[in-house]
């Protein structure tokens, strides 16, 4: 078998039929859909049922207690036939035909495909594109060392699945960043990586993401275990000295900037800004040396500035100025 889709859910019973219909060509073979009911306690196991009873022989259920998306995952990874495993969050979808196009690629010449995807608001609306690479021809890690800056998402990926069997890497258990704490990982253990120039992933954004939720401030901190877990796995592998400027680089990104604005724009007071901060200055003393921040662009580096001395009212007036630009 080709290809084994794994759909973790968990009360998404409003948006489920669309990501369902997305994936389900039940004229294509070589394929399995492994959607696992992750202790849902709204109508999504109702949902399941019926598009199970339709479709036996592509769609199986797996229910487990609830263990968060990472140990989803990590189920339906175990259940997986395919010889490549592909991740669907069960509130979003694909766009028309994306699952046969999938089944048509060369994969005997990949371990991992990356392609783009789009972010869509509740209104269909789409809000941003991204690409899944900056490079248009197949590489390595080794050749092409920053694709540790493209996006980290698991979603918008085709992975070989003996990269997860023989490493016995899976996704982190109740941890928010679950995805940087797991895909830098695999690609160390990856042959070829092929980039592919088409947008086949539409990434939902609900109002009230988890990610900007006052009540979810704290979980930002996360992220420190995160860079942890990532720079022990490359350490013990042998590989960090070779991608240290790049590790440094992408979390100076995730940690130092992103996470530390997203706890501002929630609460400029929280001691949450100083300890990701602290935590990443400790990790990478010499960070302000590193090639790719001396590159960084001038709003960037005044941003790190800010950060770096505490002005933390003036890193929300900052951001608040750049969202208010792309208009936000």
């Amino acid at each position: 078998m080709k290809l084994s889709i794994v759909v973790p859910v968990y009360n998404t019973f409003d948006y489920l039929p669309k990501c369902l219909d997305s994936l389900i060509v039940p004229e294509q073979g070589d394929y399995e859909i492994i959607a696992v009911n992750d202790g849902s306690t709204d109508r999504s196991r109702e949902v399941l049922t019926r598009y199970a009873e339709r479709f036996p022989q592509l769609i199986r259920v797996i229910d487990t207690p609830n263990g968060g998306l990472g140990h989803a995952r990590n189920t339906g990874l175990t259940d997986a036939k395919g010889d490549f495993v592909f991740f669907v969050d069960s509130d979003d979808w694909l766009p028309e035909h994306t699952v046969s196009e999938m089944l048509q690629l060369p994969y005997e010449e990949f371990d991992v495909a990356v392609f783009d995807f789009v972010h869509v608001d509740e209104t269909g609306t789409e809000t941003a594109h991204y690409s899944g690479c900056g490079r248009e021809t197949a590489f390595t890690l080794e050749e092409y060392p920053e694709f540790l800056f493209a996006p980290h998402n698991a979603v918008n990926k085709l992975w070989r699945r003996s990269l997860f069997t023989q490493t016995g890497i899976r996704f982190p258990d109740r941890l928010w960043f679950e995805d940087l704490a797991t895909t830098p990982k695999l690609y160390l253990s990856a042959g070829r990586i092929l980039p592919l120039c088409r947008t086949w992933y539409c990434y939902f954004q609900r109002r009230g993401s988890i990610m900007l939720n006052a009540s979810k401030a704290a979980r930002n901190s996360e992220m420190i275990e995160v860079a942890e877990t990532v720079m022990e796995y490359y350490r013990s592998v042998g590989a960090l000295e070779q991608y240290r400027p790049q590790l440094e680089y992408k979390f100076f990104y995730e940690e130092y900037l992103a996470s530390v604005t997203r706890v501002n724009q929630i609460d400029p007071a929280s001691p949450v800004q100083a300890q990701l901060r602290d935590d990443y200055i400790s990790r990478f003393p010499d960070y302000r040396r590193n090639p790719y921040v001396r590159a960084a662009s001038p709003q960037l580096r005044l941003l790190e500035t800010m950060i770096r001395k505490g002005h933390w009212h003036a890193v929300g007036a900052l951001v608040a100025l750049n969202n208010k630009r792309k208009g936000r």
